[in-house]
């Protein structure tokens, strides 16, 4: 697995939008001020030309110029390519992403999230890159940066340890205010299922919305990855638009395709349907009446996923979990 060098003050940043660009509030001034920051913190921005457009279909260009700014910027002097952005339609770029070309190209850090699972988790199981799913560039907005984006930067440069946070929050985006930031306000549980101790493996997953939206296509790699993985994988999975009932059937679709053949756990993280059930299914059963017959841990409501604070996830690495007193701990260990 190539690891991308740890990062450095000095270093440049490309921002590319392989999803949305950021044209609409809180989004557009989270960007801009979150620009600033970087830039304070000691870090050249190259800023890609799609990041403040909206000409694409639910995207910011066409899927062609969005492919073309991800080359330009792994063929740059960046360190680090972040990601504006989730949305809907990165998918689309794909088919104009040229992995080979990708694979020989000087290792250099990818980070995004969501949306940006198509190439959090392609570059890793079809490049052998390490990248990071974490927050997007808005995210760098507040001045002193705060759990998932302090916690990105320290795991980019370095760091091996982490805990997870305090609480957790149910605010949404502020149109009115954008420089507001979150307010941790509901109370964590880990719930966890079959745990007996520390899991470990080489980290996988990412947001379910995409990772089922590219079982079975021609970019899926994954039974051939983890052969070459025999230590196993550790996934970590989340969800955006997913209610209990498609939890389910995602689930259902990547274990029938053999994505979990050499699991050695889970790290189901909160989504923005944590608490609904529908028709007896919630997203405890969901999962276990699926991957129950595994026979393998899983840990539910971890600090990932779509309502912040979201622990940054270092795909491609081998790592232990463990749940301890109630709070979740990963430890990198190569």
């Amino acid at each position: 697995m190539r690891k991308p060098p740890v990062l450095q003050k000095g270093d440049p940043i490309a921002l590319v939008a392989p999803s949305f660009g950021c044209t609409t509030e809180p989004y557009a001034t989270r960007l801009a001020v979150s620009i600033e920051h970087l830039q304070k913190a000691g870090y050249p921005i190259y800023e890609g030309p799609n990041i403040f457009r909206e000409d694409g279909i639910a995207a910011s260009a066409s899927a062609q110029e969005r492919a073309e700014e991800i080359h330009d910027a792994f063929e740059s002097d960046a360190k680090l390519i972040l990601s504006v952005g989730g949305g809907e339609m990165m998918c689309e770029i794909l088919p104009y992403i040229d992995f080979e070309c990708l694979s020989q190209c000087e290792p250099k850090w990818f980070m995004g999230f969501s949306d940006n699972t198509n190439l959090t988790f392609l570059l890793t199981t079809l490049c052998d890159l390490m990248t990071v799913y974490g927050p997007c560039a808005p995210s760098f907005f507040q001045k002193k940066w705060r759990y998932s984006e302090k916690d990105a930067f320290d795991l980019l440069q370095g760091k091996r340890h982490f805990e997870g946070y305090p609480k957790w929050s149910i605010s949404r985006r502020n149109v009115d205010h954008p420089l507001w930031g979150y307010r941790l306000s509901q109370p964590k549980i880990i719930t966890p299922y079959q745990y007996a101790g520390p899991m470990e493996g080489t980290l996988l997953g990412g947001c379910l919305d995409c990772l089922v939206n590219l079982c079975g296509t021609r970019f899926d790699n994954v039974r051939e990855f983890s052969s070459a993985h025999p230590e196993g994988v550790l996934w970590f999975l989340e969800s955006c638009d997913l209610n209990p009932l498609a939890l389910r059937r995602a689930y259902f679709e990547l274990k029938e395709a053999g994505w979990f053949e050499n699991a050695r756990g889970f790290l189901i993280g909160r989504a923005l349907s944590a608490r609904e059930e529908l028709l007896g299914v919630d997203r405890f059963n969901a999962a276990i009446d699926i991957l129950g017959d595994l026979n393998l841990p899983i840990l539910f409501d971890v600090d990932l996923g779509h309502l912040s604070p979201s622990m940054p996830m270092l795909t491609g690495a081998y790592a232990r979990a463990e749940l301890k007193e109630g709070n979740i701990i990963v430890d990198y260990l190569d």
